[in-house]
C-alpha cells in the first residue's frame, strides 16, 4: 500500500481581490468560516492525513498569516516568502520544492474546504495515488457537493479515472482545489510565476491526470457574500452528521 504524503504545500499567498473590502485588512486565508480560518481548515486537515510538514506561501499581509501559524504544531508550519514576487500556482510550488522533498506531496488551496463524510478525504487521496501512473491525481466534486461555487466544471472522469478537460459540459466535475502531484513533474520548471494548469495539460497529454470524486460537501469562498453561504453549509453538514464536529475542533 502506498504511503500517505509527509509534506504539503498550501496554496496562500493570492491577493483575494474578490473578497474586497474584508481583504483590504487582512489576508484571504485568515477569513474566519464558523469560527475558523480557511488556512486552519486547509490546515487541519491535512494533519488528520497525517501530514508532518506543511508549507505555506506568502505574499499579501504576510506578516499576519506567519503570526497566525506560529503557535501551531501539527502539522508543523514552514513559511515559503514570495512578499517581494507573487509567483502563480505553479510557480509558488517550484519556489518552494528544497522544503517538499522528493516524495509526492498534497497541494491545498487556502480558500476552498470541506467536511469530509466518512474516511478524511485527503486520506482517501494517498489510498487512491499511483505513481507508477499518475503524475498529478486531483480531488473533484459535482455541482450538487459544491457551495459557493459560481464557475462551470473542469474535467471529465474517464471509468478508470483519468482526466480530459470539461470544456463547460454540465457533466463534468470540478477541480475541489486538493490534489496529490509527484515532484518530477517540475524537474524543467521555470523559476517565474507560473500556472498549475499547464502541467494539468501536460498530464492530460501524457495520459497521466488522474481524478477521485471526494465524499461530503465542498466549500468555496471567493466574494464576501459566499461566507455565510459556507457558514450554512458548515451547519447543514454537522446536522447530517454530528460526528463531522470533530472538523472544527
Amino acid at each position: 500500500m502506498t504511503s500517505r504524503p509527509k509534506t504539503a504545500m498550501v496554496l496562500a499567498a493570492g491577493l483575494g481581490k474578490r473578497m474586497r473590502p474584508i481583504t483590504d485588512t487582512m489576508p484571504k486565508p485568515l477569513v474566519k468560516i464558523s469560527g475558523k480560518t480557511l488556512l486552519d481548515w486547509s490546515l487541519d486537515g491535512l494533519a488528520r492525513a497525517g501530514v508532518d510538514k506543511a508549507v505555506v506561501n506568502v505574499h499579501y499581509f504576510p506578516e499576519q498569516i506567519v503570526a497566525h501559524v506560529a503557535a501551531r504544531f501539527a502539522p508543523r508550519v514552514v513559511i515559503s516568502d514570495e512578499s517581494e514576487r507573487l509567483l502563480d500556482s505553479a510557480g509558488g510550488i517550484v519556489h518552494a520544492l528544497p522544503e517538499l522533498g522528493e516524495a509526492p506531496f498534497y497541494i491545498v488551496n487556502a480558500d476552498t474546504f470541506w467536511i469530509d463524510s466518512g474516511m478524511p478525504n485527503l486520506v482517501r487521496l494517498a489510498l487512491a495515488w499511483d505513481a507508477a501512473k499518475m503524475d498529478i491525481l486531483l480531488m473533484l466534486a459535482d455541482l450538487q457537493s459544491a457551495t459557493g461555487h459560481s464557475g462551470g466544471t473542469d474535467f471529465l472522469m474517464a471509468p478508470a479515472g483519468a482526466l480530459r478537460r470539461s470544456k463547460g459540459d454540465p457533466a463534468g466535475l470540478i477541480y475541489a482545489g486538493a490534489a496529490i502531484v509527484h515532484p518530477r513533474l517540475f524537474n524543467d520548471a521555470p523559476a517565474g510565476p507560473h500556472s498549475l494548469n499547464a502541467y494539468f495539460d501536460a498530464a492530460i497529454a501524457a495520459g497521466r491526470l488522474f481524478g477521485m470524486m471526494m465524499h461530503g460537501r465542498w466549500i468555496t469562498v471567493g466574494t464576501p457574500d459566499a461566507i455565510p453561504l459556507a457558514e450554512a453549509a458548515v451547519a447543514g453538514a454537522l446536522a447530517e452528521s454530528p460526528s463531522a464536529f470533530d472538523e472544527l475542533k
